[in-house]
């Protein structure tokens, strides 16, 4: 159909999974199951929904500042979801609290310094 969004396929690296594992175990232990689920739902929606409109989000300044722009974010806030585009495929690389030291958690994770 004419207009119709090409469709990306998303895929979570095993990094990320374990950052959404974790904030759940996090939110779940210090607020509630109820929250952490919420939490999860709202991130795995905007993760899912990048299948669409995967140029939508913004490039992390941090990185940016480096002059890296291979790589996005977009949130449900206070949480990031750092991904990039590789040709039809969107791979969702990290998932963090945004109030954290995102510097250094990029450069680890994704810059493995």
């Amino acid at each position: 159909m004419a207009g119709t969004p090409a469709r990306f396929e998303v895929l979570i690296t095993e990094g990320a999974e374990q950052d959404l594992e974790a904030l759940h175990d996090y939110i779940a232990e210090f607020d509630c199951v109820a929250n952490a689920n919420y939490v999860l739902d709202q991130l795995m929606k905007v993760a899912l929904g990048l299948s669409r409109f995967p140029e939508r989000g913004s490039y992390p300044k941090a990185l940016a500042a480096l002059g890296i722009k291979e790589y996005r974010q977009t949130s449900f806030k206070p949480y990031r979801v750092i991904y990039r585009v590789a040709g039809s495929l969107v791979i969702i690389y990290l998932i963090a609290d945004g109030r954290r030291d995102m510097q250094s958690v990029l450069a680890r994770r994704l810059l493995g310094a």
